[in-house]
């Protein structure tokens, strides 16, 4: 059961990574035109801001869950590391329980920021409700969550190889 968990969050943890890349690309693609349409064409699209912006909220909140789980959150190994051995194993209890009422918080707030704003529309993209832009803010609550969740009950998973890209080497031929 234990490895049918950890399978099924290395999907998670790689559908995040994966969003997020992708965010910060298309958002990297989404700026220069908007600033080529406005400089050079001389009219300005009104639609690339509200989209990077939207997807710099992609980013950040599934980039941060994935960030939880790899152990690479500046916050998570920030001060734990700098403390002594013997204290370091209660903090990290704690900071757990600290990042679990954060993973709520933005998952059940989160929601119901989506649902409250679901009949409000972005002025540049009109048939865009703006409970849609909101939706990263509670599904990346639920990610982290079950990251927080999955390092309480299984432990640190911050050394599978998919997290460690170890997945992607190759056999070497001696």
């Amino acid at each position: 059961m234990k490895n049918k968990i950890l399978r099924f969050n290395d999907i998670i943890y790689l559908t995040c990574i994966w969003t997020s890349g992708l965010s910060v690309l298309v958002m990297s693609l989404i700026v220069p035109w908007g600033i080529f349409t406005r400089y050079v064409l001389g009219t300005g699209s009104p639609w690339p801001e509200p989209v990077a912006v939207m997807l710099m909220v992609v980013f950040t909140f599934f980039g941060a869950s994935a960030a939880y789980r790899a152990r690479g959150h500046i916050a998570v190994a920030m001060v734990t590391e700098r403390l002594p051995k013997k204290l370091q194993g209660p903090l990290a209890s704690v900071i757990d329980v600290l990042m679990l009422i954060v993973a709520l918080f933005t998952l059940v707030y989160g929601a119901k920021l989506c649902i409250e704003t679901m009949n409000q529309v972005i002025g540049q993209l009109p048939w865009m409700p703006v409970g849609v832009t909101y939706l990263p803010v509670p599904l990346g609550g639920l990610t982290t969550l079950i990251f927080v969740l999955e390092h309480i009950f299984l432990g640190e998973q911050s050394k599978r190889a998919v997290v460690t890209f170890d997945h992607e080497k190759k056999e070497e031929v001696v």
